[in-house]
């Protein structure tokens, strides 16, 4: 029978430490190996947060007036009215809530706003007050990740028709996920959702999402100085 010493018992648990604290990791090592953006930074972690908090499964809920600053509800628009939805006012207000302006009321009225953000976000207007265009997809998860405000927008090709805007999650995504959905988004819109793959949450705007990130949606992304959030 083999003897042990216990100087030979020390090692023995301090491996074990070890093996335990390596498999406790092994979720997050593996997410980092298959995430097809880079790892979430501090800042993409507060991005994250930030976007759990702003309570959107339960305000600028579609079918109401609402107050596009705080979301809340007022009178339900009458049946047969149409789905009045509030995508660009609830993204005005969280990018005025991390000190980021976007196209938004008074400027624009809330109706068709999401259009006129596409055009304002591609514009000088929206270059000067600090976005810039996203090359690709798998840009846009990577800044988000990064703690950037990445924005994906939509506009109709019918003017008279309501265009949608979502904001990109920080996630450690797969590639394979990302060329097949696009990024995880946290919206207003018919369905409210603090996440829901792109490819679902554009559903209802043909052409706007199609595999690799071909289709409509453009990408725009803004810094943003988490210091002074609150």
């Amino acid at each position: 029978m083999m003897m042990t010493t216990p100087q030979h018992n020390a090692v023995c648990t301090i491996n074990r430490r070890s093996f335990l604290a390596i498999l406790a990791c092994l979720p997050t090592l593996a997410l980092a190996e298959t995430s097809c953006c880079g790892p979430m930074t501090a800042e993409g972690e507060r991005l994250r947060k930030f976007l759990d908090h702003t309570n959107v499964e339960n305000l600028w809920l579609p079918g109401f007036q609402i107050n596009w600053q705080t979301g809340e509800s007022g009178k339900a628009w009458p049946a047969g009215s149409g789905a009045h939805t509030h995508c660009s006012a609830f993204v005005a207000s969280a990018a005025m809530r991390v000190g980021v302006y976007l196209l938004r009321p008074p400027e624009h009225r809330q109706n068709l706003l999401a259009n006129a953000q596409m055009g304002w976000l591609a514009s000088p207007k929206g270059t000067d007050s600090g976005w810039q265009a996203v090359a690709d997809v798998v840009a846009a998860q990577t800044q988000a990740n990064q703690g950037m405000l990445v924005v994906a927008a939509f506009e109709n090709p019918d003017p008279n028709k309501p265009g949608h805007i979502a904001i990109v999650r920080p996630d450690l995504i797969s590639g394979a996920k990302l060329e097949k959905s696009g990024p995880m988004m946290t919206q207003a819109g018919l369905h409210n959702a603090l996440e829901v793959s792109l490819a679902k949450g554009f559903s209802s705007h043909p052409g706007a999402w199609k595999p690799g990130g071909t289709g409509g949606v453009r990408f725009f992304a803004h810094s943003v100085d988490w210091k002074q959030v609150k």
